[in-house]
């Protein structure tokens, strides 16, 4: 641990200062909290609100940078104002990602840092195209910090409960490629999820929308446990939504067809 919290300082320390895009997530919040620790004001954090980002995500941002004193900027990226980025092509996390790192590079000309750690580098990440575009770096990347690490180091430097947060993409991640992303459509995947995770408190759970209908997934031992309460949870699931219900076990990406067009 103390190895890679070194390296990673050691990145921080040849920046002049840094921009770091916080999501809210264990990663961004992680290194904001290095990237303070080691530059100071000269950090400053920016956290995008918009209809994708989930409320608990900015009221965690929020919470943790007042108890930091973090230099905070909540602000709107503008993605919903991008056609390319609702029509929901397989692509769509490169026209988010690009909307969010102009919109940061429009406010500021320092470097942009993201919280991309070398779990992440073994996926089909469009995102991280608009990141070269714009010339991010990635910390965690350059001192070669994977995901538990970053978990770890969490711990180490006293975020809490932050470390073992599960993985929690944007909503617009729950909609199948080619439904168009629209606000009610993410207000509802978020109504859904909250629900199921209020009755049943499951380690992974997420409502993804297809054209189907809408897909309860779940852990292996939280969908064991639905199963005997499956008609009252369908009948709550049913008043926020006149699509099909339905569960199925939980499976990474799943609402993501590589291909697709809108």
């Amino acid at each position: 641990m103390t190895d890679a919290l070194g390296d990673l300082q050691a990145v921080l320390r040849g920046l002049d200062a840094a921009e770091i895009a916080v999501s809210g997530g264990v990663d961004s919040l992680t290194l904001a909290e290095a990237a303070h620790s080691v530059l100071g004001a000269r950090a400053r954090m920016w956290h995008a609100i918009s209809p994708a980002v989930p409320p608990e995500a900015t009221v965690r941002t929020r919470a943790r940078a007042g108890e930091r004193g973090w230099a905070l900027n909540v602000f709107d990226a503008g993605e919903f104002a991008d056609p390319r980025y609702r029509a929901n092509p397989a692509d769509r996390c490169f026209f988010c990602k690009t909307n969010l790192y102009g919109a940061i590079a429009a406010r500021t000309d320092g470097t942009i840092l993201s919280g991309t750690n070398t779990d992440d580098l073994a996926d089909w990440r469009p995102g991280l195209r608009a990141a070269a575009e714009h010339g991010v770096r990635h910390p965690f990347v350059e001192a070669g910090i994977n995901k538990a690490t970053v978990r770890r180091l969490a711990a180490h430097l006293g975020l809490g409960a932050i470390a073992d947060l599960p993985a929690a993409p944007c909503l617009s991640s729950r909609i199948e490629t080619g439904i168009r992303v629209e606000p009610e459509l993410l207000a509802l995947v978020h109504r859904a999820e909250r629900l199921v995770a209020d009755a049943l408190a499951p380690r992974t759970v997420r409502a993804r929308l297809r054209a189907a209908g809408l897909v309860i997934e779940l852990d292996p031992d939280a969908l064991d446990r639905a199963m005997p309460r499956r008609a009252d949870l369908l009948a709550s699931l049913v008043e926020l939504t006149d699509r099909p219900v339905s569960f199925a076990p939980y499976r990474a990406g799943s609402a993501f067809l590589r291909g697709a067009a809108p």
